[in-house]
């Protein structure tokens, strides 16, 4: 469970630093104008304050699986003294029942490729459960693409993954789409994003 918002409990995610701005300007056109966000696999919950102060009309939902990954989230909501973030709640993307049964839009950074594929399986099947039509489920990370050429710092990162755990590594971008199509979400748009990301939308239909 979430500890008090020790500051000795909070972790650090280096990436964050670097993405959070670039996230929030795409963030700012594919989000609603008022509701709550779903961020599914938190982990450090930087991005979660960040984002919540950025849209402060939103209320803020962070989650993970990982228990620590809950206290270094409930340590950063504390710090931040932000009224749109919400208390983390424990999720397993994968699991068949989630612990929140409506969301006004979904956001996932960084889940895919670190983690077995069932977990994105669980994540559109979620999706699907709580979005309203045309409610937007966002995905940032690096991803494989048939048709644009596979950056060398991703390959690498991809083996690096694949080493670590055989059930990891970079998706390819049509299997993606398919079982987020399979699941009743519609892909919508892409943009590319800084350090050879990319960011992926996709609407409920």
């Amino acid at each position: 469970m979430p500890g008090d918002g020790n500051p000795a409990d909070k972790r650090h995610a280096p990436a964050t630093l670097r993405n959070r701005d670039a996230i929030a300007a795409v963030l700012a056109d594919w989000l609603p104008a008022v509701g709550t966000v779903l961020e599914v696999a938190s982990g450090s919950g930087e991005h979660a304050v960040h984002f919540a102060a950025a849209f402060p009309h939103l209320e803020w939902r962070p989650s993970d699986p990982d228990p620590a990954g809950l206290t270094s989230i409930a340590a950063y909501r504390a710090e931040s003294g932000l009224a749109n973030v919400a208390a983390p709640i424990a999720l397993d993307a994968a699991a068949i029942v989630w612990p929140i049964d409506r969301a006004d839009a979904l956001l996932c950074i960084n889940m895919v490729h670190i983690s077995p594929w069932a977990a994105s399986l669980g994540l559109f099947a979620g999706a699907a459960r709580l979005l309203a039509r045309d409610a937007p489920l966002i995905l940032y990370g690096p991803y494989i693409e048939p048709d644009v050429p596979t950056a060398e710092s991703n390959i690498a990162f991809d083996a690096n993954l694949r080493a670590r755990d055989p059930a990891w590594g970079l998706r390819d971008t049509d299997r993606v789409k398919a079982a987020a199509d399979a699941a009743g979400l519609a892909f919508a748009e892409r943009r590319a994003m800084p350090a050879n990301n990319i960011m992926l939308l996709f609407r409920r239909t």
